[in-house]
């Protein structure tokens, strides 16, 4: 075996993971398969289930209208800090041993969450949730790219994957609305108790834990606090700008000690960090710099489309909660749709970079036809019509964009591959948010006003057209990983 780098992780390990051709070549791969998409689809759902219910949370637990906002803000703002950490810990402790902590964390948390009686108890559960969520989100791709394959067989499970995020966040307003209704708030977060309950022994058993055959190499604890303070503040910063403005001091000050706190691990991971969270070698692949680029560009014109869709259903067409989580369901089963029955059969046809531009390209087209409709016509003409247009580029493009960007990755640093991509993701998310809805927020009469949104619909199709031209210096096909390395 050729000699390895001292300062890298292999030097310190050898993983055993056996490579299946396919995850649906048997059962043990099936299973492992439905362990990563469902910790995607909790992590996923979690985001947004508890708006619908936020007023009954309110009502029943005495929160301040100032503080209700952490209900929310808790598991982002706890998500988006530890997702590079809980990345890397898939690669220092193993796959397994990943999954197994971030879904018990993510367990207990909604428990305590579900039986909350004051809003500190609530707010802390919420917390810990994000990071049982940022420790399965990227275990549970690190799963996917180092236990299958790259090829057809692995372009399926990350299909698979990336649908069962879509339908996380589709149904996050439905779920919230239909439980709240028909139970109470509090089942908006016990529901994720029986699905833990059974998915931590399941992944106990099906998912394989790599062995290691020398001393595990330390945690850059360094690292860790810088990048959990500098993302936390970062995505606070972020936040602040959708209520406070760009200008006001606070979020400038926020988001200028974000910089300089992640500048300095940005230091501490080059020149002190034996072991670092993030391996700056990464970074020498085109891949993942462009490809992370067009994550995050992804990410902040897929992930608002949700919260402005919901409120034009809800605030124009005056729909209900249940409704309008109802009315995502088109655009979920065309998205999973062109991302499992067509993309991965395109994706053995055709260079991974035009998929993405195409994807890209279709999306923006549905997003600027969406923002020029006059929602009076109706749920069909106003909503309907432009989804399926959108959803079916987004799940043309998001399935070969996540293999192009974890895909060649030493098996010994999937674990930080996902958690840059993950973070790359929900930064995106965050930044699209905050921008989208200072548009918004400009416009007259926001509230009902039938072309109110426009602006943020028309801006998400121009975001859609700069990644399908960063799609341009992607590579054509990923070279497959040597997995030995």
């Amino acid at each position: 075996m050729a000699q390895r780098p001292q300062n890298s992780i292999t030097s310190h390990r050898t993983l055993s993971i056996k490579t299946e051709t396919t995850p649906f070549s048997d059962r043990a791969s099936m299973t492992r398969l439905l362990v990563a998409c469902v910790a995607q689809f909790l992590v996923v759902l979690d985001v947004s289930v508890v708006n619908v219910a936020l007023p009954s949370i309110q009502e029943d637990l005495g929160f301040s209208p100032t503080n209700l906002q952490w209900v929310v803000n808790a598991y982002v703002l706890i998500f988006a800090s530890f997702l590079l950490l809980g990345g890397r810990l898939a690669d220092l402790m193993g796959v397994k041993r990943a999954i197994l902590i971030g879904f018990s964390l993510f367990t207990a948390a909604s428990l305590v969450g579900g039986m909350a009686g004051t809003p500190l108890v609530l707010s802390l559960a919420r917390a810990f949730q994000g990071l049982g969520a940022a420790i399965l989100a990227p275990a549970s791709l690190t799963l996917l790219t180092t236990g299958f394959a790259e090829g057809a067989g692995r372009n399926r499970a990350l299909a698979l994957w990336s649908a069962f995020a879509v339908a996380g966040g589709a149904a996050g307003s439905m779920v919230g609305g239909l439980l709240t209704q028909l139970l109470s708030w509090h089942w908006v977060l016990l529901i994720n108790v029986p699905v833990g309950i059974v998915a931590i022994p399941v992944a106990a058993r099906y998912v394989m834990q790599p062995r290691v055959e020398k001393a595990r190499p330390k945690l850059d604890a360094p690292g860790a606090v810088l990048a959990m303070l500098g993302f936390g503040a970062l995505v606070y910063g972020i936040t602040l700008i959708e209520t406070h403005g760009l200008a006001d001091r606070q979020t400038q000050l926020m988001l200028l000690g974000a910089f300089l706190v992640l500048g300095v691990f940005v230091w501490v991971e080059a020149r002190v960090a034996a072991e670092p969270i993030v391996p700056l070698r990464l970074f020498r692949r085109r891949s993942i710099v462009i490809g992370n680029a067009a994550m995050l560009l992804a990410g902040a014109g897929l992930f608002p489309m949700w919260y402005f869709l919901s409120l034009l259903m809800q605030n124009v067409l005056g729909m209900g909660p249940l409704e309008t989580g109802v009315g995502f369901l088109p655009h979920t089963i065309v998205t999973i749709a062109a991302s499992v029955r067509l993309t991965p059969w395109l994706m053995d046809r055709i260079a991974h970079r035009r998929l993405v531009m195409g994807g890209a390209l279709i999306a923006s087209a549905g997003f600027f036809w969406q923002g020029s409709v006059n929602p009076a016509d109706g749920y069909v003409v106003a909503i309907l019509l432009p989804g399926v247009v959108f959803a079916f580029g987004s799940g043309l493009m998001t399935t070969p964009l996540t293999n192009i960007v974890t895909a060649g990755v030493p098996a010994a640093d999937a674990g930080a591959a996902s958690g840059v991509m993950n973070t790359a993701r929900q930064l995106g998310g965050a930044i699209g948010l905050a921008i989208f809805v200072a548009l918004v927020a400009g416009s007259s009469g926001v509230a009902t006003s039938a072309h109110a949104y426009a602006p943020a619909f028309h801006a998400i199709a121009l975001v859609l057209i700069v990644v399908a031209g960063a799609s341009l210096i992607l590579p054509g096909r990923p070279k497959e990983r040597n997995r030995q390395a």
